[in-house]
């Protein structure tokens, strides 16, 4: 495993002085403190993600050159194309992968990981870099008070192998259910509405959220998929070592683990210090919690996006064996 956080801390004292908010509401409300803020403007989510992956691969003692496949999951990509994997392939030196990118929004690591795990079951491939990154800043209004408060960058990697035994990715459930009314998006720079002096005036280019309304898909979506994986493999609170959730909000988290019959201890959560770093955040909580991890453990890893996107891992730890 492997992470990136930039140096930058946007607290929320600095955002008092930006917008009408306050560090009680904010806290009360999404369980955040602080986000890190990618704030060099040479930089973006490749760097981010090459210097995850790097730390990935140090830490299995595997050079860049025998990765098979890079996967990025993003939806803040330096470029709409080339795709961010083949920015990431490049400077890492990973002269035999190929790479592409994979859009799903918060979900987008879990849509990954799950990708990299076919991959490696099918035997075609050994070695799979899953990378979730995202410069959530660049396409975040921080005039909006509703949402600048929530999103943070960051990057977090995984490398996939074959385990040679029973641990591992054992399963995985994700959904998609289309959101033409359209409740949390960038409202412009695709197809549909292309850039121009219009939308760049209305901050169009920057990420719109109904509140409510995703609130409420996100904690139905988040809690019923982390039970559909348990009930598929005849798991209760008690065989559960960890819930790994993706950090939008501390009070989805918490009805998430409420409905898996989970106490506090055994659920992961950094969004205090990082906030929503989208398709970065679950990498992160593996990463931080990598020295409680105990070879064998029993995980679920689950997360809810915009699309609607959501969907939940089943795994068992197979480091620190």
């Amino acid at each position: 495993m492997g992470h990136y956080i930039p140096d930058h801390v946007l607290s929320n004292a600095d955002l008092e002085k930006m917008v009408d908010t306050n560090d009680e509401w904010i806290r009360t409300r999404t369980g955040i403190r602080e986000r890190r803020i990618l704030k060099d403007p040479d930089k973006a989510t490749a760097f981010m993600a090459v210097e995850a992956a790097r730390e990935a691969l140090q830490s299995a003692n595997i050079e860049a050159a025998d990765v098979d496949a890079i996967i990025v999951a993003t939806v803040t990509p330096d470029y709409l194309f080339p795709a961010t994997a083949a920015l990431v392939q490049k400077r890492l030196g990973a002269e035999n992968a190929f790479g592409f990118d994979l859009s799903a929004a918060c979900s987008g690591f879990l849509y990954a990981l799950s990708t990299g795990t076919m991959m490696v079951e099918s035997g075609r491939y050994e070695k799979v870099l899953v990378i979730g990154a995202d410069t959530m800043s660049s396409i975040t209004d921080y005039t909006d008070r509703a949402t600048c408060i929530l999103f943070g960058d960051a990057a977090g990697a995984v490398l996939l192998e074959p385990t040679g035994d029973e641990t591992g990715i054992i399963d995985f459930v994700n959904h998609t259910d289309g959101d033409l009314d359209c409740h949390l998006y960038q409202r412009a720079g695709g197809s549909l509405h292309p850039a121009s002096e219009e939308t760049v005036k209305n901050r169009d280019h920057c990420v719109y959220q109904d509140g409510r309304v995703v609130f409420k898909k996100a904690t139905e979506g988040m809690a019923d998929v982390s039970l559909e994986i348990m009930n598929k493999h005849n798991l209760n609170g008690d065989d559960v070592a960890w819930l790994v959730p993706h950090q939008a909000n501390k009070r989805i988290i918490d009805a998430t683990a409420r409905r898996m019959g989970l106490s506090d201890e055994k659920v992961m959560i950094n969004i205090d210090k990082y906030g929503n770093t989208t398709a970065a955040t679950i990498p992160l909580c593996l990463y931080d919690w990598k020295d409680q991890l105990q070879y064998g453990d029993k995980l679920v890893l689950s997360a809810f996006g915009g699309g609607y996107t959501w969907g939940a891992v089943y795994m068992t730890w197979s480091l620190n064996r």
